[in-house]
Formats: C-alpha cells, sequence, structure tokens
C-alpha cells in the first residue's frame, strides 16, 4: 500500500513520482438515470486526528482500508491503519508496536468480503542490522498482519528471515505478500538501500503458516501484490540487485512480471519492451492488470489473459507514466 504499486486509482497518469503517496478519499457509487453510466460523489474520510489520511481499498459492502495520520504523524511516511464504514466511521487499527511504539506506522489492505483485513505494521524492535523492510524511514522491524474480529495477529516470516508485508487478501482467508528468507546476498543493497537478505512471494493461508512462491528460473527474489479467491496470485519477480523491496521506483526494479497458479507454478507475464513490470490486480478469470515499461520509454498500463498475453493499453497523451493500480482493480466482467 502507501503508493508501494501505484496510489489508487483506476488508471492514472501522473507527472510526479509515483513513490510519493496521493491523498484519496472514498468514493460512494450512485446511479445515473441514463444507461450504462455512472455518477460519484466524493467523500472525505476524516483522519486519526492528523493532516491526511490514504484509502487503499474497498469491499462491496462499502467498508474501506488505509493509512491515516495521528496528531504526532506529520511527514505523509507515517500513518496508521485504519477501517471506514458508514455506521462506526474511522476505526484505528493500532500497529503491532503497540503502546510500547506510540509512533510506529501501519496500513491497511483489502478489506475482504467478511471485513478482514492484510495490515504492514512496524514492531518496536530495530530492524535487522538497519534494515527498512517496511519503507517508513524508521528502520524498524515490518510484519505483515491481519485484521479480524476486532484484533491484529502477526504473520510470521520466513525461518531465517526477520521482515515481511501483506498486501492483499481473498475471500478464502488468504494473503498475499512476501518476507525475507534468511539467505544473505550482498547486492541486495544495490537496489534496496540497507537491505542485507533475500525475500520471496509468500501466500499466508488461513491458519497464519507461509507457504513460499518461488521466482522465475534464474531469479533470486519476488514479492506478490495480489491473490484472487482461486488462489491465483501476481507480483514481480528477479535478482536481488535489480528488485526493489516496496515501495518501487517507477520504470526500473522490477524485472518480471508474474503469476503463481493455485499450485505455486509461476508464469512470466512478458512485457511491453521494458525491464519494469509489475502486475497488480488479479480477477477470478485469472486475468492480470498492471504497468510495464514500453519502448517508447514511458510507463504503460497493460492487461494479461492467457489468450492473448499482454496487451498494451495504451496512454494519455503528454503522460510519462500511466499504470493501473493495486491491487483489486479488476473487476470479473468480461
Amino acid at each position: 500500500m502507501r503508493s508501494r504499486i501505484f496510489s489508487y486509482i483506476a488508471v492514472m497518469s501522473l507527472f510526479t513520482p509515483l513513490a510519493i503517496p496521493l491523498r484519496v478519499t472514498a468514493q460512494e457509487q450512485q446511479q445515473s438515470t441514463t444507461p450504462h453510466k455512472m455518477h460519484y460523489k466524493v467523500k472525505d474520510l476524516g483522519t486519526l486526528g492528523g493532516a491526511y489520511s490514504f484509502g487503499y481499498g474497498v469491499n462491496n459492502a462499502g467498508v474501506v482500508s488505509g493509512g491515516a495520520a495521528t496528531p504526532s504523524q506529520t511527514d505523509f511516511l507515517s500513518q496508521t491503519a485504519f477501517l471506514w464504514d458508514k455506521d462506526l466511521h474511522m476505526i484505528n487499527l493500532g500497529t503491532l508496536g503497540g503502546d510500547a511504539c506510540p509512533d510506529c506506522s501501519s496500513e491497511a489492505g483489502g478489506p475482504n468480503a467478511w471485513g478482514e483485513s492484510p495490515i504492514i505494521s512496524e514492531t518496536s524492535s530495530p530492524g535487522y542490522q538497519g534494515e527498512d523492510f517496511c519503507g517508513f524511514g524508521t528502520h524498524r522491524q515490518c510484519l505483515g498482519a491481519i485484521w479480524k474480529s476486532g484484533e491484529m495477529t502477526a504473520l510470521p516470516p520466513l525461518k531465517g528471515g526477520h521482515n515481511g508485508q501483506a498486501y492483499w487478501m481473498n475471500d478464502e482467508g488468504q494473503v498475499a505478500g512476501f518476507a525475507e528468507n534468511g539467505i544473505a546476498d550482498s547486492t541486495c543493497s544495490t537496489a534496496t538501500p540497507s537491505q542485507l537478505l533475500r525475500f520471496e512471494a509468500v501466500i499466508w493461508g488461513r491458519d497464519g503458516k507461509a507457504r513460499k512462491l518461488r521466482p522465475l528460473d534464474g531469479d533470486t527474489v519476488g514479492y506478490a501484490f495480489g491473490i484472487n479467491d482461486l488462489g491465483q496470485a501476481v507480483g514481480v519477480s528477479g535478482l536481488c540487485e535489480n528488485t526493489h523491496v516496496p515501495p518501487i521506483i517507477p520504470g526500473s526494479d522490477a524485472p518480471h512480471a508474474v503469476l503463481w497458479d493455485k499450485d505455486g507454478t509461476p508464469t512470466d507475464l512478458g512485457s511491453l519492451g521494458g525491464g519494469f513490470n509489475v502486475p497488480a490486480p488479479i480477477n477470478n478469470r485469472g486475468e492480470v492488470a498492471g504497468a510495464s515499461l514500453s519502448t517508447d520509454g514511458t510507463v504503460h498500463p497493460f492487461l494479461w489473459t492467457r489468450q492473448t498475453g499482454m496487451q498494451d493499453l495504451g496512454t494519455f497523451s503528454g503522460a510519462i507514466v500511466t499504470g493501473i493500480p493495486c491491487c483489486s482493480t479488476l473487476n470479473n466482467r468480461v
């Protein structure tokens, strides 16, 4: 989240770096009297007492997830996970740091149909040998977690690793993300400053146990961004020296777009000619959308299907970066 793929609007055209989050509010959808047209009204969800908030996901019941500033969070990187609905409004989900870390940050993705949400959160512990896996700039330990039944539960990292991130959660309770695997690699800091260990794409089951999703042959690291209700996941595969730990940098640091089938088999989704290929959503039809660096030097949105491969969806006049953002931004319609 926090613009870890792209800021959360349906399709966008930007002239500013995508690593800077955009302030996003939830939209209430209203039917028009004209067939096939929709009207939207912007609703300010508020904050947790601070100056800004970011909406990252919404389910069919209108429950919104995101991160919002508390009174002490002021730098647009710091935020605290929230869920919002029309009756309870903004609910502070807290962090894994608890009372021991009042300035820890967290953010919420999803939520799924049951109101369960994946979380990225700092803990009160320092990062492993100075790593900053969450990317909040504080160099604390970073873990994925799940919010359900009114409480936040940490998801275990892989054996030998210290950090993880959870991105999206399907209606079956499976969570897509990635975690360190404990393998030291001195090249990792080339792409991600202070990073010492390799990381792998992961699906955490409803029981909280992690299942690795292997990278493509020849690659050493990967991460998953999205997952559908069939257990298919999408993300990125590459070498630690050229694959940035999210949040990513547009135009580089994401060599191969990947779809992992339910059995974990990876499929390279191809490219539009460049070395930046990031899939974000995958629907229940197995179709994938995302962004890819084109041969014209700009980032274009794409749609991938098994029948057609990666299709360039084009761009807007004058745009340098256009993409389809994370994560559940592709519906199941033809």
